[in-house]
């Protein structure tokens, strides 16, 4: 991303920058912060800092700060500019959240930042803060008994509409823990090769480098800082093919597949191959697994991270997987991963865009995609093969309704219940695999087994 020299070491200004382009462009916070970082901007530490909380902070809490800069802007909402109504979320997030950063000086800041990013609206923004600053006190919000939805929808920043679909299918109560735990600033995850090294050796030596860790609670491969290191991106662990970020629902996924040295496995959405190395190491570098993903990038990705792992198992395969002649060309295989493309609506604490770029209309589309890719997945597994789906959401739609679609029309498949080293406290009822930040304290993950008849 590119900068004028003006606004490369004004944490503010970038913050307004960042997060334009994140509504202009439908992008991701995470890239575009970090090209910003990695160039060296700010270049002081606290300032790099207060950044990434301004940006992650403003995001996660637009709604409640678009309802307050509404209260105090007199004209039409769909009036002001893209730009301007992020310098003023920005201010506004100080203003309400930061307690380290004295009013005023948000507001000084927001004003400087309007005379360089949006010329002559200064004065409205500076009024615009001034008033919020002599009247906040007064604001009142939708009452929690009248109008729950409209109640935790702007308090703890949400769409009204997934907050009414979350109350319909998990009530109120469960709904505002779970609005509540997206708005907390997540732990950095982190995997351990173990290939290279076992979990105890990698926290001496992150402990050793002065990085507070622990132990993951649910997965035996995962390790937890407390505090993320600044320069996260550039730990030597990470460069050498020792660590892999990666949430610890994420990291069970391949744990509940539970692949064999030796066997044949496919992994038909890969990615960048997160999961594919997990699967990887689970096989002791010994056997085959087949990478598939529609985009070469991400395939490029994936070996570079493969070779840096020491993994010689894996080959990549280009394929559509909504494709069922690409799909069973690459065979048949005894164990098949479908990490099928979705809303992400488990992980809003890491990816707080997700809710403001998602519409119901969005949502109701991920559906048919599951099942076609899935379809042609159950075309790969050998008969007494395993067949897992999983999703990094939390909504019926996406993951039990589409896993009973399915087996209405594959009577060879049924559902199967993780081993008994899998962890008791991530399965449901039905056998599923199902986490939520509110109760886990993970991302939200879902995933189920199912196997080929003989």
């Amino acid at each position: 991303m590119k900068l004028p020299p003006s606004l490369k070491d004004n944490p503010r200004a970038l913050a307004v920058r960042i997060l334009t382009r994140v509504d202009d462009e439908q992008a991701f916070a995470e890239p575009l912060l970090d090209s910003v970082l990695a160039a060296g901007h700010p270049a002081e530490e606290a300032d790099r800092g207060l950044l990434t909380f301004l940006v992650y902070g403003t995001l996660r809490m637009r709604g409640l700060l678009d309802f307050l800069i509404d209260r105090f802007y007199r004209g039409k909402p769909g009036t002001l500019e893209p730009v301007v109504r992020n310098i003023l979320r920005v201010a506004f997030y100080q203003i309400r959240f930061a307690e380290k950063i004295p009013p005023y000086a948000a507001v000084d800041e927001a004003v400087a930042a309007a005379k360089r990013l949006a010329p002559g609206r200064d004065k409205l923004v500076n009024a615009i803060l001034r008033n919020a600053l002599r009247g906040m006190s007064g604001v009142s919000f939708p009452d929690p008994k009248t109008d729950p939805a409209g109640h935790l929808s702007t308090v703890h920043s949400h769409p009204r509409w997934l907050v009414e679909r979350w109350i319909a299918g998990f009530g109120l109560e469960e709904t505002q823990a779970l609005c509540r735990a997206d708005n907390e600033i997540p732990p950095l995850a982190l995997r351990v090769n173990t290939l290279k090294a076992s979990r105890d050796e990698m926290m001496e030596r992150c402990a050793r480098a002065g990085l507070e860790v622990r132990s993951s609670v649910w997965s035996p491969d995962g390790i937890i800082l407390d505090r993320t290191p600044a320069s996260m991106r550039q730990m030597p662990e990470i460069a050498e093919g020792l660590l892999f970020v990666q949430d610890e629902a994420s990291q069970l996924v391949s744990r509940l597949l539970a692949p064999r040295r030796g066997e044949r496995v496919l992994d038909l959405c890969a990615g960048t191959g997160g999961k594919t190395t997990h699967l990887a190491a689970l096989m002791e570098n010994g056997g085959g697994i087949v990478a598939a993903d529609i985009r070469q990038a991400k395939l490029d990705a994936l070996q570079s991270t493969a070779g840096r792992w020491g993994i010689s198992i894996v080959r990549t395969a280009r394929i559509d997987a909504t494709d069922p002649t690409g799909t069973a060309a690459l065979g048949r295989f005894d164990r098949v991963l479908v990490d099928a493309p979705c809303s992400g609506l488990g992980t809003l604490r890491r990816n707080p865009e997700i809710r403001w770029h998602l519409t119901e209309q969005k949502l109701e589309g991920f559906a048919p995609l599951q099942g076609r890719i899935l379809a042609n997945a159950a075309a790969c597994v050998k008969p007494g093969g395993v067949l897992l789906y999983s999703t990094c959401s939390v909504m019926f739609e996406e993951n039990d309704g589409v896993v009973a679609a399915f087996l209405q029309t594959h009577p060879d498949f049924s559902p199967a219940r993780p081993e008994a080293s899998f962890p008791a406290g991530v399965v449901d009822e039905t056998g599923a695999f199902r986490t939520f930040p509110h109760r886990q304290g993970t991302d939200g993950f879902f995933g189920a087994l199912l196997v080929r008849r003989r």
